[in-house]
């Protein structure tokens, strides 16, 4: 079945690891049929910065709310052309796949800036004008999946269970349960490759093998077991008292007994 694959990239340096990834990546996407769009952001030189720029038709010229003027922009058609072309490939899009550097324990700030812009008001969060009602697991992007491909220049046990730098699924956090999830994407476990600043060619001929494996399966993995805002799990968007009971952190927001898991 022919699918819709949505690839978003940071790197700079065409001749990164990243860029080898994402290469592959549509290449292999392609020969199984399936449809892939891009988005380059070095390459788009993609505007980082969330501000003014972005409301041509303010609703108030004399102080900025981002979140107003980003929900009036979006719902009279007054986004900027940019922030619109992006959100019209997230529509598209069966999955998205993003391939980035770990930079400072985060995405590159372009990445965030494309995350902060193309999210408006009433798309990605507030959906249906319904405030916080529609999120974690319910949103606009219900139904799709999302997979980050992350480049990491440290050694994996340095992001291990108990590593020095914090596991990276923590790290990664507000990214895969914040950007992904909260407004409806299916979550599949990240891939990282590590200690990429100085991998062999060897290791990397095979890395890209298994990343190959990985993507003829993307339609067909076991996403993240996040728990759903509106599964009745919380109350008042509280984890319930008899879930995780004594726990907390952030891994309470999983249902490890998910029979998906």
């Amino acid at each position: 079945m022919t699918q819709t694959v949505l690839v978003v990239y940071a790197h700079p340096e065409p001749m990164s690891l990243t860029r080898r990834f994402v290469s592959e990546t549509i290449q292999t996407l392609e020969q199984q049929g399936h449809e892939v769009l891009q988005s380059d952001l070095y390459g788009m030189n993609w505007k980082a910065h969330f501000d003014q720029d972005d409301f041509p038709n303010r609703l108030d010229n004399d102080r900025l709310s981002l979140i107003h003027e980003s929900g009036h922009a979006y719902t009279t058609g007054q986004q900027t052309q940019d922030v619109e072309a992006e959100q019209q490939k997230l529509l598209a899009a069966d999955a998205v796949i993003f391939h980035f550097p770990l930079w400072w324990f985060g995405m590159p700030a372009i990445l965030k800036g494309w995350i902060d812009r193309v999210y408006a008001y009433g798309f990605a969060y507030g959906y249906k004008g319904q405030g916080n009602r529609y999120r974690y697991g319910d949103g606009i992007f219900k139904g799709k999946r999302a997979l980050l491909s992350v480049m990491i220049g440290g050694p994996a046990d340095d992001y291990g269970p108990r590593g020095i730098n914090g596991p990276l699924d923590e790290l990664l956090f507000p990214i895969t349960h914040g950007a992904l999830f909260f407004p409806g994407f299916d979550v599949l476990p990240t891939h990282a490759i590590y200690g990429t600043g100085k991998l062999e060619q060897g290791t990397a001929e095979k890395a890209l093998t298994a990343w190959r494996l990985r993507l003829r399966n993307i339609f067909n993995e076991t996403p993240i077991p996040f728990r759903h805002q509106n599964s009745g799990d919380y109350q008042r968007h509280t984890l319930a008292d008899h879930l995780a009971a004594g726990e907390s952190g952030l891994s309470i927001h999983m249902d490890h007994h998910s029979p998906e898991f």
